[in-house]
This record gives structure tokens, C-alpha cells and sequence, in this order.
């Protein structure tokens, strides 16, 4: 399910003013079967220093839960009012969320890198499972996760 009118007001920090000078890039977090609960994904973006540069998405809508994604919180000073419109339900287990944003290209092959958080209520906290460089060289090649994230791409 794609939901790119909401990821594309939520990254309109990361679009430059031209659309020329952007391009879409398809973030794909394919979760393992666990049996339980939806998990909680954040997806955000760190520049090469390390630092925080924005949300991407959040699934799973009780901003109460968001601590459990603590890379997230912490990179993000815990800012759930930065997620606003960029929300949706938590992944099933064993689904896929898939959001299609568009990134300025000074960003891609800049050193810039896609966190991805995962948690479970009463389960396992993941922070910072995935770390995929926004590089055109990764576009399309998988990423294992070693908690909820089966398998992560970005593609572009």
C-alpha cells in the first residue's frame, strides 16, 4: 500500500523547490511472521555527522509507544508532533509497508543514511535495526534485519 501524499508533505524539508532536482524513492520494510502484535516502524533520515534530519514515517498511531523507538526518540528529541500526517496503523506481522517519498538529490550519494526502529508491544525494541546508505549504489538491494525487519530496500 502506497501513501505518498502524506510522505510527501511529511519530506517537504528534504524536496528542494524544483522537482527537477528530486526523485522518488521507494522505502520498502518487509517484517518477519512473528505471530503477535502489528510492530511500531520508525523510518528517518541522520545527514553524515550523525544528526538528525527528519522523519520519513511512523507506523503505529499511540504517540505513547514511540519511546520504545529510541534511536528514534533520541535522535528526534522524541518530537511526536514532527510526525503529524505522516502516520499510519502499525505493520502486521509478516507484511510490508511500503511509502514512496521524494528526496532532494543533494542528498543521495551525500552520506546521508535510513534508520529504521522497530518494536512490539510487550516484545523486543530494535533501534536503529536497519542503517541503508541513501547511495545509488544500494538502490534496490535488500537489507536483512536482525529483529522484526525480514528485509529493507530503497529504491531510486
Amino acid at each position: 500500500m502506497k501513501h505518498t501524499l502524506p510522505a510527501l508533505a511529511a519530506t517537504a524539508a528534504f524536496v528542494v523547490p524544483t522537482l527537477a532536482e528530486a526523485r522518488p524513492v521507494t522505502l520498502e520494510t518487509s517484517l518477519r511472521d512473528t505471530g503477535g502484535a502489528g510492530a511500531y516502524v520508525a523510518i528517518y533520515l541522520l545527514d553524515p555527522a550523525g544528526k538528525y534530519k527528519g522523519t520519513l514515517w511512523m507506523a503505529g498511531g499511540k504517540t505513547k509507544y514511540y519511546r520504545h523507538l529510541s534511536d528514534w526518540a533520541q535522535a528526534s528529541g522524541g518530537r511526536a508532533s514532527e510526525v503529524d500526517g505522516i502516520t499510519g496503523a502499525s505493520v502486521g506481522s509478516g507484511k510490508t509497508l511500503k511509502i514512496t517519498v521524494d528526496i532532494t538529490d543533494a542528498l543521495i550519494n551525500a552520506g546521508y543514511t535510513v534508520h529504521v526502529d522497530t518494536s512490539v508491544e510487550n516484545g523486543d525494541d530494535n533501534p536503529s535495526e536497519i542503517v541503508a546508505p541513501l547511495d545509488a549504489s544500494a538502490s534496490g538491494k535488500p537489507i536483512a534485519g536482525d529483529g522484526y525487519v525480514k528485509a529493507f530496500k530503497a529504491t531510486f
